[in-house]
């Protein structure tokens, strides 16, 4: 029987690939020790870790003592040999990062983007400054992922529609290629917080999943079988829009924050709750910079007990409405009042809904350290950069 040509290089590339992604996941390794655990025998495995060592991915980083006999060379994942950026773009933030091929954060950033109306500029300026802040060249990323808030067309990965960033359109995407000369992805920001819960916090290793944004505006991320559920138009999730009993159906739906879900768990609901319950601002507190998570951080400070049963219960009706269509098991509150409102809130939210909802999903509070979004952005941009790398090592 003839060979199927390529065969060869085909088994190189899966092996390298193997041993790349298991020193990634498990640290440095000996040749003995790789050979182990990719069944490889330790001439192959030496190939493969001479391969990768001249392609500067692989390098001995240590020794391991033995028995008898010299110490065992370590080896490890160079992690300069590849970085990736991600961007968190909201109205009056930016927040930038740049991370190592190993998912080590390099450098992260704060922008203003005031006075910048042009998207490509405003990307532009932010992400220089993190490649700076990281000591690297922008041309030496190999991913870069930005995430906003709105609708992203799965089809063309543009910005379809948002309401807070309307220089965001059609194009801009295209834009950003030409102008950066590296690749660039757009994605939906609670979409992002998805990925980042699945790679470092509550929902760590979950296949199936829904992260529940609460905020000032209100958000769904869906992971279903592992991967992101978007939508026929990347519309997945828009669950402010969310028909609930007893607040009016929007008439208008390119009118902001008029869905009835938002309408009953927003940042001016939320706002109105606090008041109703005399609860104020701790003290210190910053009321210009986050109001909507300082209500609810002063409220679980203070024991409000009503305040958040109350709350709970007006969040446990979007959870539930999610829960009895997709059932997946576990629900993650972030965005600033989730996460403001911490285990005290999610433990109610999981109580109301089993009340009234036949699958009780756990609810926990989100479990992502630092900015969510950002994290995901770069677990997006991570995954891109160690396909195009480890896919090309032979």
């Amino acid at each position: 029987m003839p060979t199927r040509p390529g065969t060869p290089r085909l088994l190189r590339q899966l092996n390298d690939r193997a041993a790349l992604e298991l020193l990634l996941s498990s640290g440095p390794l000996t040749r003995a020790e790789l050979g182990e655990y990719t069944g490889l025998s330790k001439v192959t495995a030496g190939q493969l870790l001479s391969r990768l060592q001249d392609r500067g991915l692989v390098a001995v980083v240590g020794e391991q003592a033995g028995g008898r006999g010299p110490n065992a060379a370590l080896y490890g994942v160079v992690p300069s040999c590849a970085y990736v950026a991600g961007l968190d773009v909201l109205p009056g933030r930016i927040s930038a990062g740049v991370a190592d091929i190993t998912g080590t954060l390099v450098a992260e950033v704060a922008a203003d983007p005031s006075g910048h109306d042009d998207p490509v500029r405003l990307v532009r300026s932010a992400l220089g400054q993190a490649c700076e802040a990281a000591g690297i060249g922008v041309d030496r990323l190999r991913a870069f992922v930005i995430g906003t808030r709105g609708v992203v067309d799965p089809g063309t990965g543009d910005v379809r529609f948002s309401f807070d960033l309307p220089s965001w359109h059609n194009g801009v995407l295209a834009e950003l290629r030409r102008d950066l000369g590296v690749p660039v992805t757009i994605e939906n920001d609670v979409n992002l917080a998805a990925l980042a819960e699945r790679s470092y916090g509550a929902a760590l290793g979950v296949d199936d999943f829904v992260l529940v944004w609460a905020g000032v505006g209100q958000g769904l991320g869906v992971m279903l079988g592992g991967r992101l559920h978007r939508g026929f138009t990347g519309g997945a999730g828009e669950i402010g829009w969310l028909p609930v009993p007893g607040e009016p159906l929007p008439t208008d739906v390119s009118e902001p924050q008029s869905g009835s879900f938002q309408r009953l768990v927003g940042g001016d609901a939320v706002a109105g709750l606090a008041s109703a319950h005399g609860i104020g601002f701790a003290p210190g507190a910053d009321p210009d910079a986050d109001s909507v998570g300082e209500h609810v951080r002063t409220a679980v400070a203070q024991g409000a007990e009503a305040f958040l049963d109350e709350l709970a219960g007006r969040l446990a009706i979007g959870v539930a409405a999610v829960a009895v269509v997709l059932d997946p098991g576990l629900i993650v509150l972030s965005g600033d009042v989730g996460r403001a409102g911490g285990d005290a809130l999610a433990d109610r939210v999981q109580d109301a809904v089993a009340r009234f909802c036949p699958s009780r999903p756990r609810v926990m509070v989100s479990r992502v350290r630092g900015n969510p979004v950002l994290r995901g952005a770069l677990v997006s941009a991570l995954h891109q950069a160690r396909e195009q790398v480890f896919s090309d090592t032979v």
